[in-house]
């Protein structure tokens, strides 16, 4: 007959084990978390901070009808990077304090700012010379 045995450490680490997962559970439960415009205003500082800029054309303001029988105003606008055109909207019907939508006009330029993601850049090196091949045989250098 085999028996079971805990050490007293054995079952401390346990129940601290499951304290600390009721403490993060609950935490996770109750935390307060941020509303739309919370998170609009955090990316606005976030690309206000890091974004890069790059000229762009407004192309129209809209008022588009919203799921919740809200109107929003619409910005549309397009810029191009690399080669690459991108037409783009945003919502301003909050942005009061920043755009005047009775300022925007179809056709005049404005400054976009973005934040690039893709891969990361990785360092250039200078190619060696093109009569040098040591660096395509082994052992000799």
């Amino acid at each position: 007959m085999t028996y079971f045995y805990l050490h007293p450490w054995e079952i401390g680490g346990g129940l601290a084990l499951l304290v600390a997962l009721t403490v993060v559970g609950l935490w996770l439960l109750l935390r307060k978390r941020p509303t739309p415009e919370e998170l609009e205003r955090a990316r606005r500082l976030f690309l206000s901070q890091s974004g890069r800029l790059v000229d762009g054309m407004l192309l129209d303001l809209c008022e588009v009808d919203a799921e919740d029988g809200r109107t929003l105003s619409m910005l549309l606008f397009e810029y191009r990077i690399g080669g690459v055109d991108y037409e783009c909207s945003q919502d301003i019907t909050d942005m009061g304090e920043v755009v005047d939508a009775t300022q925007v006009r179809p056709g005049f330029p404005c400054t976009v700012r973005y934040q690039p993601i893709g891969l990361p850049v990785l360092p250039t090196y200078d190619d060696p010379e093109p009569r040098d091949m040591s660096h395509l045989r082994p052992g000799r250098g």
